[in-house]
């Protein structure tokens, strides 16, 4: 068994897509293809198992061949949500959580965070933007025993992902390539990625 054999992947399409004018992100084309389809497809080879979290569409998001795991409630009450979406039903003792919207993020994610997550419960990706170092929030790794402390988080009304980092355990991990975490919130950052 490797160490990826212990890490579920699940890609967060549970969004309200409010930027994309109310439509379901993870359905969109490029390339032909379902953004869902780029991420699960990218995030196959890098964990031993598949997740979806969706809260629209569930049936067509089914059609993958995943597990489909809507938040708890229906208030889509973001990332975090999704999470705990992901983290009650996972097996292994890793959730690796990529957004759907990024399709061209490192073929190295998953193991780059586990090299580097050591002892803490979180470890995050980072890059650099105008020499920056800034981290993609939703492209995280972590213990399946973050689970309680999120739900704690949340239900003391709780909801951005960065206050709950403050308050776990993380490590960040600065990945060299921005470009690979450019994400389409609007239909024109979509055109902009243009073919694969």
């Amino acid at each position: 068994m490797t160490a990826r054999d212990d890490v579920t992947g699940l890609v967060l399409a549970g969004g309200r897509g409010s930027r994309m004018g109310g439509v379901d992100k993870g359905l969109q084309m490029l390339d032909g293809t379902p953004l869902v389809q780029h991420a699960l497809h990218r995030l196959a080879p890098q964990v031993g198992a598949l997740m979806i979290n969706a809260n629209r569409n569930l049936e067509t998001y089914a059609r993958f061949g995943f597990p489909v795991r809507p938040d708890a409630d229906a208030d889509f009450a973001g990332p975090l949500a999704g999470f705990v979406a992901g983290l009650a039903h996972c097996a292994t003792d890793w959730l690796v959580t990529v957004p759907c919207d990024t399709p061209r993020f490192p073929l190295d994610l998953v193991d780059r965070l586990l090299a580097s997550v050591g002892s803490a419960t979180v470890a995050v990706a980072c890059s650099l933007e105008d020499g920056v170092q800034r981290r993609q929030p939703v492209f995280c790794l972590m213990r399946r025993t973050a689970h309680a402390d999120i739900v704690t988080y949340l239900a003391g009304g709780g909801r951005k992902i960065d206050g709950w980092f403050k308050q776990a355990h993380c490590v960040d991990v600065l990945f060299d390539h921005a470009d690979a975490f450019f994400n389409a919130n609007t239909i024109e950052e979509l055109r902009r990625l243009g073919p694969a």
